[in-house]
């Protein structure tokens, strides 16, 4: 069987099928670094392991998510790129009416 792709067609390498390889890795340092910061400030007060991890997950399930299903089939670091400038670049016009 024989598929025909167009030239322009673009084959991306996915993690599962349906995650970037980068989207991947950009998300494992940020759990790592997020995991650290808050095992060092939540030892202060909370001593239960399971705690801890409870709320690492419900702090990073929702950024995981919407790196998966948020960003319409996009890579997580071209969205920040874009992010980035439009508010480098942004340009904002005020016009004044002038009557009479």
């Amino acid at each position: 069987m024989k598929f025909i792709f167009p030239k322009n067609y673009s084959f991306k390498y996915k993690l599962l099928g349906f995650i970037d390889y980068t989207t991947a890795i950009l998300d494992s340092i940020l759990g790592f670094i997020l995991y650290f910061i808050l095992y060092f400030i939540l030892s202060i007060f909370i001593k239960s392991i399971a705690s801890r991890i409870y709320i690492f997950i419900i702090i990073f399930f929702p950024l995981v998510l919407f790196s998966i299903f948020g960003l319409g089939r996009e890579n997580l670091i071209s969205v920040i790129l874009y992010m980035y400038n439009f508010f480098k670049n942004q340009n904002v016009y005020l016009y004044n009416k002038h009557v009479g």
